[in-house]
C-alpha cells in the first residue's frame, strides 16, 4: 500500500503535553527524524513511520501513556497489560466492558464506557477531570485507537455510524475524514463512537502470540497507518499501489476490480467522505512527500515517479495539496 503521511498538526498536537511540562521537543523530533524547522511551515507533513517513532518517544520520555495531558500518570505497560487482560474474552462487548473496568481502577480514569441505544453501540470516552490538552488530542487518539483495536481484534472493519465531538469543528477537520471514513458532528455533549450493535458479538479472533507481535508497534502505529480494514479507500489505496509512474486506472476499472457498479461505489466512497479524485490526490501527494523527504531523488526526478509529465504541473499540484512548493518542502526538511 502507499506510504500515509500525517499533518503536522497532529505532530505539534502530540506535543503539546510534553512541551507544557517542560520537556525538549525539538529534540524528540530529532530523534523521530522530523525536522523541527519544518513543524513552521504551513501545510507542513510528516511519514507514517515518522509520526509513530514520535508517539513511542513521547511515551518512553514522559513515561506517561497520556503524553502529560492529565494531572495523573498512565504509566508505560498500562495498555499492554489491558490488552493482555482482554485477549482471552470471546466477544468484542466483553473486550470493551472489561478494558473500561480496568481503566476505571486507576485514580482519575480516563475510560471508554459502552452504552446501547436500540441498535446502536456508543463507546464514549469519560474522564473525571478536565485534560490540559487545547488540541484534544488524546481524545481523538484514543477513538483512533480503540476503533482500530477492535478492527484487529475481529479481523472485520467496524463500520462507524458516526463520531461525535464534544468541542467545535477544527481547522483540520479535512483530516479527520480520513481517520474515521464516517459522519462527523462537532458542539456534541460528549465524544465518542457510534456503530452497530451487531458488532459487539463478532468473535476475537487473535491469541497471545499474536497479540505480543501486535504490541512490538502499538498503540503508535494505530495512529500513524491508515485504516486498512477492508475500506473501500483502503482497497482502492491497495489496488493502485506505489507505482505511480503509468496513468492511474479509471473509475470504471477500479470499480470492476471491486464487484462493484461505478454508482455504487461512488456512493460507498461519499460515505467514507471521500472520493476517488481524492484518493488519487492523496496517494501522489504522500509518495511526494516520502520521496522528498528521504532526498534519493531530484524534485523533477520525483514529479515523474508520482505520474507528472510536466514538473511545472507537479509544482502546482503540490502547492495545492500542501501549500508549499516541492522546493520550499524540501528546504524544510533539512
Amino acid at each position: 500500500m502507499p506510504k500515509l503521511t500525517v499533518s503536522a498538526h497532529f505532530v505539534k498536537a502530540a506535543l503539546s503535553g510534553a512541551k507544557n511540562t517542560g520537556f525538549d521537543t525539538k529534540a524528540m523530533l530529532l530523534k523521530a527524524g522530523i525536522e523541527p524547522d519544518l513543524m513552521q511551515q504551513q501545510g507542513a507533513r510528516v511519514t507514517g513511520k515518522q509520526y509513530t517513532r514520535l508517539m513511542q518517544i513521547i511515551w518512553n520520555t514522559l513515561q506517561d501513556e497520556y503524553m502529560g495531558f492529565a494531572s495523573t500518570k498512565s504509566k508505560p505497560g498500562t495498555f499492554a497489560t489491558m490488552c493482555y487482560l482482554t485477549i482471552h474474552c470471546n466477544t468484542l462487548e466483553s473486550v470493551l466492558k472489561r478494558a473500561n473496568a480496568f481503566y476505571n481502577l486507576f485514580d482519575k480514569p480516563i475510560s471508554m464506557k459502552l452504552s446501547q441505544v436500540d441498535d446502536q453501540a456508543h463507546l464514549t470516552i469519560v474522564f473525571e477531570e478536565p485534560l490540559d490538552d487545547p488540541y484534544h488530542f488524546l481524545q481523538e487518539s484514543l477513538l483512533v485507537i480503540w476503533h482500530r483495536f477492535s478492527c484487529w481484534l475481529t479481523g472485520k472493519r467496524i463500520v462507524l455510524d458516526q463520531v461525535m465531538f464534544d468541542y467545535p469543528e477544527p481547522e483540520h477537520v479535512a483530516e479527520y475524514k480520513h481517520l474515521f471514513h464516517s459522519p462527523l458532528t462537532f458542539n456534541q455533549p460528549c465524544t465518542k463512537l457510534i456503530f452497530n450493535t451487531r458488532y459487539l458479538q463478532e468473535t476475537i479472533i487473535r491469541d497471545e502470540l499474536e497479540l505480543k507481535e501486535f504490541l512490538k508497534s502499538s498503540p503508535a502505529n494505530l495512529l500513524g497507518k491508515p485504516d486498512d480494514y477492508n475500506s473501500y479507500t483502503s482497497q482502492i489505496r491497495q489496488q493502485i499501489g506505489r507505482d505511480l509512474r503509468e496513468e492511474l486506472p479509471d473509475f470504471e476499472s477500479v470499480s470492476s476490480e471491486l464487484n462493484l457498479s461505478p454508482q455504487t461505489l461512488r456512493r460507498r466512497l461519499k460515505e467514507e467522505n471521500t472520493s476517488y479524485q481524492e484518493i488519487k490526490d492523496n496517494i501522489r501527494r504522500d509518495q511526494s512527500i516520502y520521496h522528498l523527504s528521504r532526498k534519493d531523488f531530484s524534485i523533477n526526478e520525483i514529479a515523474y515517479l508520482v505520474g507528472f509529465t510536466e514538473p511545472s504541473t507537479f509544482h502546482r499540484a503540490f502547492k495545492k495539496w500542501t501549500g508549499l512548493t516541492p522546493g520550499a518542502y524540501r528546504q524544510g526538511e533539512r
